[in-house]
C-alpha cells in the first residue's frame, strides 16, 4: 500500500479507520455493515474510504482516477442510495436496487452501495430487502448508514456487522480541521457550521471556491432582506439556487463523459441506465447544497440571537458580524425563534420532495417579515 491511503483523510475516527482497513488488508471485508453513530461523524465519507480500498488497485491509495471518482460520489461501481419517499423508503425502490445488486459492475470485480438513512426503512421495505442484504451476490458490500442502533429495525440490524462512530466534541472538531487545512479558527468554525459540522463536509467547503461563494451569497442575501420587496426576495431566491447549483457543473460533465463512453463500450440501454442513477445523484447533491445554504442561515440567526444575549464568544459567522450587531439590536427571541422555525419547516418541505425553489422562496419571505418587524 502507498505510504498515505483514503483512511488518512479521515478525521477524528482513527479505531474505524484502523479496523476497516486491516479487515481491507485480511481481504476480510464483510458483505453488510452498518455504521452507527452521530451527525457529522464522518459516517457517508469512511463509506467512500472503504469503496477506495475495495476498488482501487492499491487499496485506497486516494490519488488514482478510481480514488478521485469514489470521493467525489461519481463512481459507476459505488452506488449511494437516499430515500425517494417522504422520509423513508419506498418498495419500489428497494426493488430497483435489489435488481440492480444481482447486475455485474460496471467497470471493476465489486459494486459498493452506500445506503443513506437506514433507520427510514418501513417494515415493507425492510422485508423486501432482507434476503438481499443477507445473501448479496459475492461481488456486492452493503454499508449502511444510521444516526441510531435502536431506531434501525433489528430485522436490519441483525444482518449486519455494526461499525459504532463516536462523536465528536466541537472543540475538537475545529482542532482537527485547523491541523487537516491549515485554516483560522473563525474559518474553520464557520465551515463547521454551514456543514452541519460534518468535518469532511467542512474539509471540503473550504477547499471549494463555489460553495464558498455560496454562503456568501446568503449571509449577503439575509443582510438584506429587510429592504428587499417581493422581486427581490424571488430574485434573490434564484440566485442563491443557482449558486448553490455551481459546484454541480463539474460532476456534470463527468457524468456526461461516462454515460458516453458506457453507450459507445456496453450499448444504449446500459448508457441509459447510467444515465439515469446519475440524475438521481445529482439530485441529491443538490439538496445537501440546499442544506448547506439553510445551515448557514440558521447558523446566522442564531449568531443574532447570542449576541442579542451578550454571548458573542458563541459567534460562527465573524466575517458578517456588522449585520448580525445591527439585527441583535431589535430583535427579540421570540422573533428569532420564529425565523429560525421558517428554516425548519422549509427543511421538512424538502424532505417531501416539495421543489428546493418554492422551499427556500417560501424561507425568505418568511425570514423578511421577521427581520422587516423583529419583535
Amino acid at each position: 500500500m502507498s505510504e498515505r491511503s483514503v483512511w488518512d483523510d479521515l478525521v477524528g475516527q482513527s479505531r474505524v479507520a484502523g479496523y476497516l482497513s486491516a479487515a481491507v488488508e485480511r481481504e476480510a471485508v464483510s458483505h453488510a455493515y452498518l455504521f452507527v453513530g452521530p451527525a457529522g461523524a464522518g459516517k457517508k465519507s469512511t463509506a467512500r474510504s472503504l469503496a477506495c480500498a475495495v476498488i482501487c488497485a492499491d487499496r485506497g491509495c486516494g490519488r488514482c482516477e478510481a480514488c478521485r471518482r469514489v470521493k467525489r460520489g461519481v463512481h459507476a461501481d459505488v452506488r449511494e442510495v437516499v430515500p425517494l419517499g417522504a422520509a423513508t423508503y419506498v418498495v419500489d425502490q428497494i426493488r430497483e436496487v435489489i435488481y440492480d445488486v444481482n447486475l455485474a459492475p460496471m467497470e471493476g470485480e465489486r459494486t459498493i452501495y452506500i445506503i443513506e438513512a437506514a433507520d427510514s426503512f418501513n417494515e415493507a421495505a425492510a422485508n423486501a430487502f432482507l434476503k438481499t442484504l443477507e445473501e448479496p451476490p459475492a461481488h456486492v458490500i452493503i454499508v449502511l448508514l444510521a444516526t441510531s442502533y435502536e431506531a434501525v429495525l433489528p430485522t436490519i440490524a441483525s444482518r449486519c456487522q455494526v461499525v459504532r462512530f463516536r462523536r465528536i466534541a466541537p472543540d475538537e472538531a475545529v482542532g482537527l480541521l485547523i491541523e487537516k487545512t491549515g485554516a483560522s479558527q473563525r474559518e474553520a468554525v464557520a465551515a463547521l457550521a454551514a456543514t452541519g459540522g460534518v468535518l469532511v463536509r467542512a474539509r471540503e467547503f473550504l477547499n471549494s471556491p463555489p460553495r464558498r461563494l455560496a454562503r456568501d451569497h446568503m449571509l449577503a442575501t439575509l443582510k438584506d432582506l429587510p429592504v428587499f420587496d417581493e422581486h427581490d426576495t424571488l430574485r434573490a431566491a434564484r440566485d442563491l439556487l443557482a449558486a448553490v447549483k455551481a459546484p454541480l457543473d463539474e460532476i456534470k460533465a463527468l457524468h456526461a463523459v461516462e454515460v458516453r463512453e458506457r453507450t459507445e463500450f456496453v450499448g444504449g440501454s446500459a448508457g441509459k441506465d447510467l444515465a439515469e442513477r446519475h440524475k438521481r445523484q445529482l439530485t441529491a447533491r443538490e439538496r445537501e447544497g440546499v442544506t448547506e445554504v439553510l445551515n448557514i442561515a440558521e447558523s446566522w440567526l442564531r449568531d443574532c440571537l447570542v449576541l442579542s444575549q451578550d454571548v458573542g464568544d458563541l459567534v460562527a459567522n465573524w466575517d458578517a458580524v456588522d449585520a448580525m450587531e445591527e439585527v441583535a439590536a431589535v430583535m427579540t427571541p421570540a422573533a428569532a425563534v420564529r425565523a429560525l422555525s421558517a428554516i425548519k419547516v422549509a427543511r421538512r418541505r424538502i424532505s417531501y420532495n416539495v421543489s428546493p425553489q418554492l422551499a427556500v422562496e417560501a424561507m425568505l419571505f418568511d425570514i423578511r417579515e421577521v427581520l422587516t418587524c423583529p419583535r
